[in-house]
């Protein structure tokens, strides 16, 4: 046993306290450091191509906070994500029909409007949908279609149905999206029956069609934009957004809505339910809905704006674009994709079995 008043043990104390001091040190450091990180940080779970670099940094810059960009490439993706209990996303961005869902599951926090001082530059004609009464959970992002891009320089004939996708001519040179509802869907509208069907017998017919289909497909790819560009197909199953911005780049791309109908969407802004910053979360949806801002997203996305008063910012050929703002007969030959509930199963089954083909 040491003698207290010896060197060693002096110097063993004086040790054992330098330790002592540098682990609690390290330890408020880490916490401090940690949570200052946390609350300065905005976590987006998104789609591709959905915000830029321009919005995230003003964001940023104004609100003194980073801004973190995840990716998904479906909507059953992001459901899959936050069914497993991903937790430290603070926006996501489903769909109209997922919303929904995610509603029903428990998914999502109720907004509040009181913190969403632009909720009143949304158009009516954006809000109170079947998915979403009253926008209790969700806030209009974009506005957008489905339907095919092809290459007017390479197919000279007319291009307005869905048919096109099952020509032999074309076997190898188009995609079709990845996707267990909007390709099902396609096929079912092909067929003459809703895209939202519960018909057992005309979903095994869509898949039967997809199934005769799938030889002449190259690709299943949700992201059909850089396909169109570079060429590597001349026809694609795709969203509106996705064509129009491969036509910046390759004029010859242009976009068809099929007569025999197609899906519409709207992508909305929604907070989970286990989001860490709510309140800036509420701060971003806010920002998100200033005109000048939203016409910044329509322009980089190159789907439709939600809110009137953007518009002014846009320019002539996104205002006047026959695609982006359809006329009231296209409209009306467009479905809202529903959830199905446990019928959706069906439709992830058949499409499965589509791809194992």
């Amino acid at each position: 046993m040491l003698n207290r008043t010896s060197p060693l043990y002096k110097c063993l104390k004086t040790i054992k306290f330098i330790c002592s001091l540098l682990f609690y040190i390290t330890i408020v450091t880490i916490f401090s450091t940690g949570c200052g990180d946390s609350q300065n940080q905005l976590n987006v779970f998104t789609w591709p191509g959905y915000i830029s670099e321009e919005i995230r940094s003003g964001f940023e810059q104004e609100f003194g906070v980073k801004v973190i960009l995840d990716t998904y490439g479906s909507n059953e993706d992001l459901l899959a994500k936050l069914k497993a209990g991903a937790s430290g996303y603070d926006i996501i961005m489903p769909s109209d029909y997922m919303v929904s869902k995610m509603i029903q599951l428990d998914l999502i926090t109720k907004l509040n409007h009181d913190m969403i001082s632009n909720f009143d530059k949304i158009s009516p004609d954006y809000l109170d949908k079947y998915f979403d009464p009253d926008n209790n959970y969700s806030i209009p992002y974009t506005f957008g279609t489905a339907g095919i891009a092809y290459d007017s320089s390479v197919i000279t004939s007319v291009v307005d149905s869905w048919n096109v996708l099952w020509d032999k001519n074309y076997k190898n040179q188009f995609s079709m999206l990845d996707d267990p509802r909007e390709t099902p869907g396609a096929a079912l509208k092909l067929l003459g029956f809703s895209l939202n069907t519960k018909d057992i017998n005309q979903l095994q017919q869509a898949k039967q069609k997809l199934i005769e289909q799938r030889e002449l497909v190259k690709q299943y790819k949700n992201e059909a934009e850089e396909l169109l560009i570079s060429g590597d197909v001349v026809l694609a199953h795709c969203w509106s957004g996705d064509a129009f911005r491969a036509a910046e780049k390759r004029p010859s791309i242009k976009y068809v809505i099929p007569k025999e109908g197609s899906s519409q969407f709207i992508d909305n802004v929604c907070i989970p339910k286990a989001a860490p910053h709510v309140q800036l979360a509420h701060s971003f949806i806010d920002y998100l809905l200033r005109p000048e801002i939203n016409a910044k997203i329509s322009t980089f996305t190159m789907y439709g704006t939600c809110v009137p008063a953007a518009k002014e910012y846009l320019p002539k050929k996104l205002l006047e674009h026959e695609y982006i703002y359809p006329s009231k007969n296209t409209m009306d030959s467009l479905e809202w994709l529903k959830d199905l509930e446990d019928f959706t199963q069906k439709y992830s089954r058949a499409w499965d079995e589509v791809k194992a083909n």
